[in-house]
């Protein structure tokens, strides 16, 4: 498989117990990108393939931004199914996905490969929505 295929236009809340926050972005943000918060307290889009830090998915784009504007994330729960999000993209249901080797992408967590870090960010629920739950490992794949 490979990074999914979103349409930022149709990335949006999945359910309204989801938590939101909005954040000031430190880089150009798409709806639908896994992102990280930096030391600076701005956010930035997640990446499988830099450092464990840049693979830790602490939210998802509900809007998008330039650098340094502000903008609308998910946050992910702890609870099962309290944070909804859908990613605008065609989901396999059951499948867990992950933030992608690709800069600002998602993909299956089966595709992560060795040397890349593995942060799971969910389990697709219904073929649109993905149950937002991080499992962050800060490590690489052997």
């Amino acid at each position: 498989m490979a990074d999914i295929s979103q349409t930022a236009a149709n990335v949006a809340l999945g359910a309204q117990t989801t938590p939101t926050r909005i954040v000031q972005y430190g880089e150009s943000v798409t709806q639908g990108m896994p992102l990280y918060k930096a030391t600076t307290g701005k956010w930035y889009q997640c990446d499988a393939n830099d450092t464990a830090a840049k693979a830790v998915c602490e939210a998802i784009a509900l809007t998008p931004g330039s650098a340094d504007a502000y903008g609308l994330v998910a946050l992910p729960s702890a609870t099962p199914g309290a944070s909804m999000v859908n990613l605008g993209a065609s989901l396999a249901v059951g499948t867990v996905y992950a933030v992608s080797a690709t800069r600002g992408a998602i993909a299956p967590v089966a595709d992560i490969t060795s040397t890349q870090y593995v942060t799971a960010i969910g389990i697709a629920t219904t073929t649109a929505l993905l149950d937002f739950q991080t499992i962050i490992s800060n490590t690489a794949k052997a």
